[in-house]
């Protein structure tokens, strides 16, 4: 799911909303209705700078549909086409685009356009990054869990850099946070929570520690043993003197989702926009009733061994000889996401959230791994 698809969305319905609909928009977006299309073009254009994001906004309406002025004033210049009014035309035409703005990561217009069609409005993200250090991959094979006996694609890496795995103490249990550095300032950031917690409770979490509301201790400062979800520090023998290592076991995803955001219409402010009446909710877009008949979005996600792509359209990865002499300590921190976890896509300076979600289904190990041609798209 992206957010950061939506948000922008509600924001400018919400400026051009009325009465109830309008109150309802601009509590689901956090602010006042009359700041909310000020603020919606602030982050366009903020996601516009951001390096290995692509971002666009898209206006279609009929060729009756006279907007006003100052609503459509708000928008992109370039974001504005229109309906023919012919359902299959126009439905190619904005699978085009959706497609076109994702790099075909999208292919279709999450929602249906008809005749009755009056307006569409839709935002596309595509995002894409490289892992400063790319993992090994090598089938893995979880001991318990829901994945028991799966051959998963495990992803592998060890690195001396124990600041990326922390654990954070919230108020529905703990929760490890791995942050996996991406080469153009887009990171992941994987959260595994302790089995009770439910998603919700361990995304949520991941909110709170990019904004701050709850400390993570990073790994250099955890004391010795079980410290959180899937996380153990030890002191382990060496055959030389070595800094701390974190090593680290994950699965590689790929996974898809619908979503209907009318399912879920008060979260997203929406009940009375969707609510027939006679006058329309958004007089400020147009003197011709409208109401809100269909509010979807389509995401994809990918994590393979050498990097990350998501997207979304919203509509509304040597043996030595002889025995080793194992006469100096150091510590070791093993990490396994061996289990449901989520995860969070992060710009790393500003740490806006531009894609979430949830593993359950990972990726299995191909029978004949080996170089995939589909690693040169990252």
């Amino acid at each position: 799911f992206s957010a950061a698809g939506v948000w922008p969305l509600l924001a400018f319905l919400a400026d051009g909303a009325g009465g109830a609909a309008r109150g309802e928009l601009a509590d689901a977006v956090g602010m006042s209705a009359d700041e909310s299309a000020a603020a919606a073009r602030e982050l366009l254009g903020a996601m516009a700078r951001m390096r290995g994001l692509d971002s666009a906004l898209g206006l279609w309406t009929g060729r009756t549909l006279e907007l006003r002025e100052r609503w459509e004033a708000g928008l992109p210049p370039e974001a504005h086409g229109v309906l023919t009014g012919d359902a299959a035309v126009d439905k190619r035409a904005l699978d085009a685009w959706a497609a076109k703005r994702t790099g075909g990561l999208i292919e279709e217009m999450p929602v249906q356009v008809t005749e009755d069609t009056e307006m569409v409005l839709a935002t596309a993200l595509a995002l894409r990054t490289r892992w400063l250090s790319p993992f090994w991959d090598r089938p893995l094979w979880p001991g318990a869990g829901p994945w028991r006996d799966r051959e998963l694609a495990g992803l592998y890496r060890s690195t001396e850099l124990l600041d990326r795995i922390g654990v954070a103490d919230t108020p529905d249990g703990h929760v490890t946070e791995l942050k996996v550095l991406g080469d153009n300032a887009v990171d992941v950031h994987l959260l595994l929570g302790e089995e009770r917690m439910t998603p919700g409770q361990v995304l949520g979490a991941g909110v709170d520690i990019l904004a701050r509301r709850r400390a993570v201790v990073p790994g250099h400062r955890l004391p010795y043993g079980e410290v959180g979800p899937g996380l153990r520090v030890e002191r382990v023998r060496s055959t030389a003197p070595h800094p701390p290592v974190l090593d680290v076991t994950t699965v590689a995803f790929r996974m898809r989702a619908e979503h209907d955001l009318l399912e879920l219409h008060r979260l997203f402010g929406l009940t009375t926009a969707a609510t027939p009446a006679g006058r329309g909710h958004f007089p400020g877009v147009s003197d011709s009733p409208m109401v809100v008949g269909a509010a979807r979005q389509s995401a994809m996600a990918e994590f393979t061994a050498v990097g990350f792509r998501a997207a979304a359209v919203t509509a509304i990865a040597a043996i030595g000889a002889g025995i080793p002499q194992l006469r100096w300590v150091t510590t070791r921190a093993r990490a396994a996401f061996d289990r449901p976890f989520g995860f969070l896509a992060v710009h790393r300076h500003s740490r806006l959230v531009l894609a979430s979600g949830w593993v359950t289904d990972p990726t299995e190990y191909p029978e004949n791994p080996g170089y995939d041609e589909d690693d040169e798209d990252f």
